[in-house]
């Protein structure tokens, strides 16, 4: 029974992991704290594309919809199948929780091989997609650990937590640990993929002509559209188990 001490230090290990650097970093100084400005200011520009791209959608809809208004309908609809999928009829409610994540990772991945983010100068590192940092991927793996909590507790009160001793008492320990390594598995395969897909480009961009590695940034941009895919699967799926109460 020692799962709580081998969470902790679970925990603890990805705490002191979220603070390993790649390169230099340009960080703000506000009161006590330390904030990282390249994530804060790349967030920032992802966040305003998703809002501009939806107050230009629900603006002035038309009832023979135009070809953006059929290309949003599409990404709602793909959002609302995905999350009917896996949570099942109950998916109402996650829609927008469910579609939030898949729209921030997708552009926050993409963000990194579209935008010219070089081209702005820092005095300290770079600029890049906010999702090749471990802080944030963690900071999108957290909700989605409470959302599925707060899906079970909702649905079945305290007797969600009966979960643990099945199918028998013994799973105990491993049943609680599952719930710490869910958002671990998040959060490192959405930041190690895109991390390495960047740093590949970069590494092919410095020995080779430019015109080179423009395959290998096609294929970057179809990883990290599979990986928000991934990734937005895994947390309704995640929910619907919880609601369920099956594995």
């Amino acid at each position: 029974m020692n799962v709580i001490p081998c969470s902790i230090k679970t925990l603890k290990g990805l705490y002191d992991i979220s603070g390993v650097e790649v390169g230099q970093h340009l960080y703000w100084q506000i009161g006590g704290l330390q904030i990282h400005a390249q994530v804060l200011i790349t967030s920032w520009v992802v966040i305003a594309i998703l809002l501009g791209s939806v107050i230009i959608a629900v603006r002035n809809p038309q009832t023979i919809p135009t070809d953006g208004q059929n290309f949003f309908e599409y990404v709602l609809e793909f959002i609302q199948d995905l999350s009917k999928t896996q949570i099942g009829e109950e998916y109402g409610p996650w829609v927008p929780f469910i579609g939030t994540m898949f729209l921030f990772i997708f552009v926050s991945n993409w963000s990194g091989a579209l935008l010219p983010w070089k081209i702005i100068k820092l005095p300290h590192g770079e600029l890049a997609a906010p999702t090749n940092d471990i802080n944030t991927t963690v900071a999108l793996a957290l909700p989605t650990s409470v959302a599925y909590f707060y899906a079970g507790l909702s649905k079945k009160g305290l007797g969600y937590f009966g979960k643990y001793i099945q199918p028998t008492p013994i799973l105990l320990p491993i049943n609680i640990l599952e719930d710490f390594t869910k958002p671990l598995s998040l959060s490192f395969r959405l930041f190690g993929n895109i991390l390495a897909d960047e740093l590949v480009v970069v590494v092919l961009v410095s020995l080779v002509p430019s015109v080179v590695p423009i395959p290998v940034m096609f294929l970057g941009l179809f990883t990290s559209g599979i990986q928000a895919l991934i990734f937005a699967t895994l947390a309704a799926a995640y929910i619907g188990e919880s609601m369920e109460g099956h594995h």
